[in-house]
């Protein structure tokens, strides 16, 4: 990495997060309605017992997150919209756990979605090995069997992590084959955490920037 310039890095730094904070601040919500049941489908995305309530990843912002993914899920019931969920789940021979500390095991119940999600239920669980559910074989099976589903509401954790590289994976692949699918992420229905120079709500901003410069459409809320 190139010498910076700490004192004018840090200055632009500040103007550049206040620029981000506006935009993000004065985007709009969608209503669930204006999108056709039958074309949407709404992923959960690793709202487990391992990231919200135990384990050595778990996190207060996570669980904060659990009851506006309810409500949205109770929504999409009733306008008949398919819903999937990603659960972390790993074995001992994870190379994850060279980057993060042991988490989400297999038959534990911190691999297990939350149980306010879980009451409502109606989704299909799809198991994931790596911090990315679109390379699972489950999801991908389920893609080529759902070739009319063209809106893609992507909400939980973490918004860095997970659900960046799920809706971005997603974006692009369907720009690769021409077409203009919408990948929607609504900021009130996702989050990260915060852990030492992790800064939750820094990088949180940084993540939904990065996303709406990769296409994907973060919106506000997602109303009834």
């Amino acid at each position: 990495m190139k010498k910076i310039n700490r004192e004018d890095f840090l200055k632009r730094s500040t103007q550049t997060l206040n620029e981000m904070l506006d935009m993000l601040e004065g985007l709009d919500g969608i209503k669930l309605n204006d999108l056709k049941g039958e074309q949407t489908a709404l992923f959960i995305v690793d709202m487990i017992n391992g990231f919200a309530r135990e384990g050595a990843l778990k996190s207060e912002r996570t669980e904060d997150s659990i009851p506006e993914i309810v409500s949205l899920s109770i929504k999409c019931d009733e306008l008949g919209i398919q819903k999937l969920a990603f659960a972390d789940c790993h074995t001992d021979a994870s190379p994850e756990f060279e980057s993060y500390p042991k988490h989400c095991m297999e038959g534990t119940t911190e691999a297990e979605v939350v149980d306010e999600i879980k009451e409502v239920g109606g989704f299909e669980l799809i198991k994931k090995n790596s911090t990315n559910g679109f390379h699972e074989e489950e999801f991908k099976k389920w893609l080529n069997e759902n070739p009319q589903i063209t809106n893609f509401i992507v909400t939980g954790v973490c918004t860095d992590i997970c659900v960046q590289q799920f809706a971005i994976t997603l974006k692009t692949w369907f720009n690769m084959q021409n077409k203009n699918y919408r990948v929607i992420v609504p900021i009130n229905a996702v989050d990260t955490y915060d852990l030492g120079i992790h800064n939750g709500d820094l990088v949180n901003i940084m993540a939904l920037y990065n996303m709406i410069i990769n296409g994907v459409e973060v919106v506000r809320n997602i109303e009834a």
